[in-house]
């Protein structure tokens, strides 16, 4: 097919729009942070470059080149947080990680929900809740946390209410960070999570909420909330936050989570 002087087939049609949903899938990434407006820039310079290409302009191409070379690797520096995210999304949406059974060759930590001690867990929240102490609680589901568990302080400890409880008072040294649970087994406490910073948190959030929001975004996990301002609880889960959950609806939103992978896999 002729456009005007352009020569288009399927083929450019198809490129057209593969690029324009990446470029709005970056855009979504980026949207609302500092990292936007230098994006914008860089595709400003790039589609100036083009036209410089295109009306044959070689000592302005050259320089807009040698720039765009060097730019790409400044935007990988830039971007690392957004990039590191978009893999994220990738590897939540492969064929690997969505396949049932593949995950039931692997096995599933979902598939005893009384090995991972639901009730001791949900039962220290609730204290710690009421004591308006603070916590964040991190219980696997099926991703791989040990290089979380790996900055923290190792416990390797059975999971139990009075453990929670006291490793969250404030005069503990480990009540700071987080409290890593895989498998049933309290693997560590003090644990570093990452935090979340993208432009849909709010900015009302305080870091512990971010971090469990952050901690949801890099897995599968859930995470407990407390809140040592309000004393209320909240779940991440998948990059979002569920908040002021009642204490009646905790477990059974927990293990609802955690079982719904199984509920897939009998469909």
């Amino acid at each position: 097919m002729r456009v005007g002087f352009l020569n288009i087939n399927w083929a450019d049609v198809l490129d057209v729009f593969l690029v324009s949903i990446l470029l709005y899938q970056v855009y979504i990434l980026v949207r609302g942070s500092i990292a936007s407006r230098v994006f914008l820039g860089y595709l400003f310079v790039y589609v100036f470059y083009l036209v410089v290409k295109g009306l044959g302009l070689g000592l302005l191409t050259a320089i807009l080149q040698y720039f765009m070379g060097v730019g790409a690797v400044a935007l990988i520096v830039i971007f690392q947080q957004e990039i590191r995210r978009f893999l994220l999304i990738i590897g939540k949406s492969t064929v690997y990680t969505n396949n049932g059974f593949l995950k039931k060759m692997m096995g599933n930590s979902a598939l005893d929900l009384k090995g991972k001690n639901l009730k001791e867990i949900v039962d220290a929240s609730k204290t710690i809740a009421a004591n308006f102490t603070g916590a964040l609680i991190v219980v696997n589901k099926r991703d791989d946390l040990t290089k979380f568990v790996e900055t923290g302080e190792l416990l390797d400890a059975r999971v139990s209410k009075p453990l929670l409880v006291s490793l969250f008072n404030q005069y503990s040294e480990l009540h700071d960070g987080a409290v890593v649970i895989v498998d049933g087994v309290l693997k560590a406490a003090r644990c570093v999570l990452p935090v979340a910073d993208g432009v849909d948190v709010p900015s009302s959030l305080g870091f512990r909420h971010r971090a469990g929001m952050g901690m949801s975004e890099a897995t599968d996990a859930i995470i407990i909330v407390i809140s040592e301002q309000t004393g209320k609880i909240s779940l991440a889960v998948e990059g979002e936050l569920h908040s002021n959950i009642p204490y009646n609806e905790l477990e059974s939103r927990i293990e609802e989570y955690l079982a719904s992978d199984v509920q897939r896999m009998r469909k």
